[in-house]
């Protein structure tokens, strides 16, 4: 899970720092100390991580961000592809010759994953892993390959291949050739675990970020909610929109994260399973849900759907509401903002003439 100069300036997409202010609020009562927001920040899956937490004593709060911390390391050390010693990786070994028992947080995912698969009618794609590779998003270099290998590839893409019991928690894979990469899910899991462990130690305002997957518990001192920014996907000012969270979850994908400049073109990271080609049609997409596991989950395949069939998919699931950017003309892109969301997404005036806002 580890990720270019470059991308790691970009994919810190929903930075809720830069709409957080952490001076001093007034006491609670009497001679309290007053809470405040402390920033706990790390680097873990290739990208940094943040925890925010509200509270008067910053020396106590420390050891509740060194259980976050802990928890994105164990995440990253299962779930990553970049390393030989890691749960997947070990999956992706063996499981094209033999049937293997996957190990219980591994499993929460690759279940997950492949009810996603279903639901998303293959727009969401574990086995995608070769394609990225082939592409260079996965290792670089960043290229743009022949149809001929792009064809070569597609054989070994589709989760059919993956056969997975639940009750057991075995997988095999039907092809020795097949590859999983569970990067498209991976940071939203870890960012719910942590949330989650907060809770466990009784901390009830903070906000766990990592790089742009959100879960916002409370709210922090000096206001009723969250407001997380939304990047500009063309990056014209840093943020474009906010929206105000309050014990919710919140992602965003866009092509801006990592792309492929050549012959005149820009290719976006996020492919379709099917064709093994970058996805066109939308340049952003948003999701806020209860669980920062469903909005990672989400926020790809609305991504690969386009604009149609996302805002279908979308109304269709009452788990998640979505924010989708599409492409305008004359410079100005459409924003399209679900009904749930009315109210707590607002467009911030210098983005006035860049997007209009439409609801659905």
């Amino acid at each position: 899970m580890q990720l270019s100069d470059s991308r790691l300036r970009s994919k810190v997409a929903l930075t809720a720092v830069a709409f957080l202010t952490a001076t001093l609020v007034a006491a609670v009562s009497g001679d309290a100390p007053a809470r405040r927001a402390v920033n706990y920040p790390t680097r873990t899956m290739g990208t940094y991580a943040n925890a925010i937490l509200v509270t008067a004593d910053s020396a106590a709060s420390a050891a509740d961000a060194r259980v976050v911390h802990r928890v994105l390391a164990r995440v990253d050390s299962l779930m990553t592809n970049w390393t030989t010693t890691s749960e997947v990786a070990r999956i992706n070994r063996v499981a094209g010759s033999r049937r293997t028992r996957v190990q219980r947080e591994v499993a929460a995912v690759l279940d997950t994953s492949l009810r996603l698969w279903r639901e998303s009618g293959g727009a969401f794609d574990i086995t995608v892993e070769p394609l990225v590779r082939l592409w260079g998003f996965l290792g670089g270099p960043k290229r743009v390959p022949s149809e001929q290998e792009i064809a070569a590839v597609m054989p070994r893409v589709g989760a059919g291949h993956v056969h997975y019991n639940p009750r057991t928690r075995m997988v095999r894979f039907d092809r020795r050739d097949v590859r999983i990469d569970l990067g498209g899910i991976a940071k939203g899991y870890g960012v719910e675990v942590a949330a989650e462990s907060l809770r466990a130690r009784g901390v009830t305002d903070a906000l766990v970020d990592l790089s742009g997957n959100m879960h916002a518990l409370g709210h922090p001192p000096d206001a009723d909610g969250w407001r997380i920014g939304i990047r500009d996907p063309r990056d014209r000012m840093q943020y474009f929109a906010r929206l105000t969270l309050h014990d919710e979850s919140i992602s965003t994908s866009g092509q801006y994260e990592q792309f492929v400049a050549a012959n005149g073109r820009t290719y976006g990271h996020i492919l379709k399973p099917r064709t093994g080609h970058p996805v066109e049609g939308l340049i952003s997409v948003t999701v806020v849900a209860a669980s920062a596991f469903e909005t990672d989950a989400w926020d790809t395949p609305l991504f690969v759907l386009g604009p149609a069939a996302a805002k279908r998919k979308a109304r269709a699931n009452p788990r998640i509401a979505a924010v989708l950017v599409a492409p305008g003309t004359a410079g100005v892109d459409t924003v399209w903002v679900e009904e749930a969301l009315r109210g707590r997404f607002s467009l911030l005036t210098e983005a006035d003439s860049l997007f209009r806002v439409r609801y659905f």
